[in-house]
């Protein structure tokens, strides 16, 4: 989900609950730390879509950020990365650029990868900008945190196939291909007519592979996704999603999908959204529920988490409640909404957040009787596989 340009969980860190009590930053790391005590301290985490933000902190422009399209990026803030170290994450894919709303497309897409560039090399001791597989795992090794440059809209690429180049000259590494809406490369999930890519999208689609830039086909519609997946010459990704069959929502997708890029040697993240339950009331169960119905369609090498959240605990729930009330709003006035979203779903599990959900996670596929391979490969492992298929070592 998506506020004008900015990602779903950029929107909340504008906007979100007031009062950051450095009480809070102790307890929620001391939390996450007792978690890895569990045992997966050295396990590889990769979020194959997430977020870095503290959804605790206003920001007094979020409305005109909205309405000129733009974001400014700042320095992450103390809790939030202490959070994301206690919490065992090696890398996220986080999204920058232009999604919807106003702004030039490619102006808004370049000015916020300069940002992010700018921001890295502010926290350094603290970041590193992710190019290869190997920088995924130097980055464990060096105990930061691997920052992966995706777009959720090729909306930047506009008429212009070069524009790929730049964005892969520039570090970007995922490209999704759509967003809800249709666009000039396909359908996406909410298109009504559910068409496959267009001739554009297919020149695209080459020059990504010819870019070793990951293809990413979360949002997409049915057709759009099945056709990418075949024509592909390299894996694909669909980095955050659930499964269709177990819930019938377009965000999701069906077992062919999710067949196919499996076949194709791709990767599949499974989120924590409202989409995994059909009253939009999602736990925790919920997405170990997708997650083993993934591995059942997929098998085990193909299956991994892609968030679409932060890993900063929510103080004031109510408080954010309002937010995300108006951020819910915002997305049906313009058109970028998803069917199963609404003011009273939340998009995480309430018993599955904070800086302890990815080894509460593991403890529960553990619990479920999953091998402690199966659950490293789902917590990053298959990830790294991925990036070293299609980007290389």
């Amino acid at each position: 989900m998506v506020a004008a340009d900015a990602s779903r969980r950029e929107f909340l860190m504008m906007t979100g609950a007031a009062g950051v009590a450095s009480a809070m930053l102790g307890h929620s790391s001391a939390s996450a730390q007792q978690a890895g005590g569990e045992g997966w301290g050295d396990a590889v985490i990769v979020n194959a879509l997430g977020g870095l933000s503290n959804p605790n902190v206003i920001r007094n422009d979020v409305d005109s950020a909205i309405q000129r399209g733009v974001r400014r990026r700042r320095q992450l803030d103390e809790r939030t990365l202490a959070d994301a170290h206690a919490s065992g994450l090696t890398a996220v894919n986080c999204t920058l650029g232009y999604v919807a709303g106003e702004g030039d497309p490619f102006e808004v897409s370049v000015s916020d990868i300069a940002n992010y560039d700018q921001m890295i090399r502010a926290q350094s001791g603290d970041l590193v900008k992710v190019l290869t597989a190997a920088d995924i795992l130097n980055a464990k090794r060096d105990r930061k945190i691997g920052i992966i440059y995706g777009f959720q809209n090729g909306a930047p690429i506009g008429d212009d196939l070069a524009r790929v180049d730049v964005f892969a000259d520039l570090g970007v590494r995922i490209i999704q291909l759509t967003y809800n809406p249709a666009n000039k490369i396909g359908d996406g999930s909410m298109a009504p007519q559910n068409r496959g890519l267009t001739e554009f999208g297919r020149q695209v689609l080459e020059r990504l592979n010819q870019n070793r830039v990951m293809v990413d086909l979360s949002h997409s519609g049915q057709n759009t996704c099945l056709e990418a997946a075949r024509l592909s010459r390299q894996p694909i990704s669909i980095s955050h999603t659930g499964c269709r069959a177990l819930t019938d929502l377009p965000r999701n997708k069906t077992d062919e999908e999710l067949r196919l890029v499996a076949e194709k040697g791709g990767f599949v993240g499974i989120y924590f959204m409202p989409f995994l339950d059909m009253d939009g009331s999602v736990m925790a169960a919920d997405i170990v529920r997708h997650i083993e119905h993934a591995v059942n369609v997929c098998g085990e090498d193909h299956v991994g988490i892609g968030t679409d959240g932060p890993v900063t605990h929510i103080d004031d729930l109510e408080a954010y409640r309002e937010r995300l009330a108006e951020e819910v709003a915002f997305r049906r006035r313009t058109g970028i909404g998803a069917a199963g979203e609404g003011p009273n779903t939340l998009p995480f599990a309430l018993d599955l957040r904070g800086p302890t959900q990815f080894h509460r996670l593991a403890q529960l596929l553990q619990e479920r009787g999953h091998s402690r391979t199966r659950i490293e490969k789902i917590l990053g492992t298959n990830f790294v596989r991925h990036a070293r298929n299609v980007w290389g070592a």
